[in-house]
């Protein structure tokens, strides 16, 4: 008895400290981990901010540096190492002008109460630590993920399976043999986000190709409030880009090479302000992204500035025309069950003007380089008891979609 009491004593010991060693070893593990990542942050942030001619402290805590132009990330691209800058447009889309009895107001940038950057240089909001390391991992930061992005016809589709896990959309489409850019005036809001990881996003997409062979290449521009990217609950401008669906090229704004940024007006991830209210001042801001058909690129214009360009050959299809645009609202949540994240307003399109969000004057721009209203417009809604969108074609508003919606509620479980 004494012999096996002595056995499992010393088996317990054994047991014991092989746990205990265990232990040790895992938290060397995880500690040389966070050191390796920590690293890799820190490489990540000397490629992304770049040397500044000047700083601005924003007031919502952001800080702006103002980088020489021809420092920029885009120019980290192994096609942009010979890029000579396009400074401007060759040509503008024909018919930009558009008329409205509603008076428009002012949108401006939160930073641009404390100063501006000097010419020749760009405004690029620095990355900072914190932000790198809410990703889940150093080379996902900045980037879509899951990939996605709304299906003109959503149904059936068996290329893309479990692409759109966790995204809704309100969204209306147009498809084309060729097009060339549109143009839009875009409702701004503040939606409320439920979860630390949901994301609500109004956008307008340009796309090319398919998932189908991961030739998917899209331009993405809109405003978005997404509190694990940005660490805040900011409305702020935004831009995307891929060329093959989402695996391995493209990212948010300029947190990797490809846009070149030409004015020092816009900070590109900045936050906007003011927003809109619900029965109150409504607030809008005229996006445009077309094709140059002298120099190829895809140019940028937000609120009348000419903010950058795509060059051409960083895209395959892109690279000719687009074959789809939609516009329209987005939300993404990586949890289980159905989310409350607001939708544009958070309220749905049929409470009309000053309540729901919208998008009017919505355009194209065809082969002739000339605005036209869409064709065919499609819309695209998984669940519209959650988040919906209508469409109409008025006046001085031309073709508009009312689209949004407050996520869970009793129709909504």
């Amino acid at each position: 008895m004494a012999a096996t009491r002595a056995c499992l004593v010393a088996l317990v010991v054994a047991l014991t400290f092989l746990f205990m060693e265990g232990r040790a070893t895992a938290a060397r593990m995880s500690a040389g981990n966070l050191v390796q990542r920590r690293q890799e942050v820190r490489s990540l942030l000397r490629r992304l901010n770049k040397p500044p001619v000047a700083s601005i402290q924003s007031p919502d805590g952001d800080i702006i540096d103002c980088v020489h132009i021809i420092e920029q990330p885009a120019f980290d691209h192994l096609l942009l190492k010979n890029h000579t800058i396009q400074m401007y447009p060759s040509y503008n889309p024909k018919g930009m002008q558009h008329h409205s009895n509603i008076t428009p107001h002012l949108i401006t940038q939160i930073w641009h109460q404390n100063g501006k950057c000097p010419e020749h240089t760009i405004p690029i909001r620095r990355t900072k630590e914190e932000h790198v390391l809410r990703a889940s991992s150093v080379r996902r930061f900045g980037t879509k993920m899951p990939r996605s992005i709304p299906l003109v016809n959503p149904i059936n589709d068996t290329n893309t399976p479990n692409i759109l896990r966790g995204h809704q959309y309100a969204a209306a489409s147009a498809r084309y043999d060729k097009c060339y850019g549109s143009k839009g005036t875009f409702n701004m809001w503040k939606p409320a986000i439920a979860r630390a990881n949901d994301f609500s996003l109004t956008q307008l997409w340009i796309t090319a190709g398919s998932y189908n062979g991961n030739n998917l290449n899209t331009i993405e521009v809109g405003w978005q409030v997404y509190p694990n990217l940005y660490g805040d609950s900011n409305t702020r401008l935004f831009i995307y880009w891929t060329r093959d669906a989402y695996q391995t090229t493209g990212c948010y704004n300029l947190l990797c090479s490809g846009f070149i940024q030409t004015s020092n007006q816009i900070t590109i991830g900045g936050s906007i302000s003011p927003t809109s209210t619900y029965g109150g001042t409504q607030y809008d801001i005229d996006i445009l992204v077309w094709k140059d058909r002298a120099g190829g690129n895809w140019w940028l214009q937000v609120g009348g500035y000419n903010d950058g360009y795509w060059p051409s050959y960083i895209f395959s299809d892109l690279a000719h025309s687009a074959s789809a645009i939609m516009w329209g609202g987005e939300i993404f949540s990586p949890d289980a069950g159905q989310t409350s994240t607001h939708m544009g307003s958070g309220h749905f399109p049929n409470e009309g003007f000053g309540k729901a969000s919208h998008i009017k004057n919505i355009q194209v721009v065809n082969s002739s380089n000339c605005l036209n209203p869409p064709s065919d417009v499609g819309l695209i809604t998984e669940r519209n008891n959650c988040y919906n969108v209508q469409t109409g074609n008025y006046g001085d508003w031309g073709t508009y979609i009312y689209y949004g919606g407050p996520g869970n509620n009793p129709n909504c479980p």
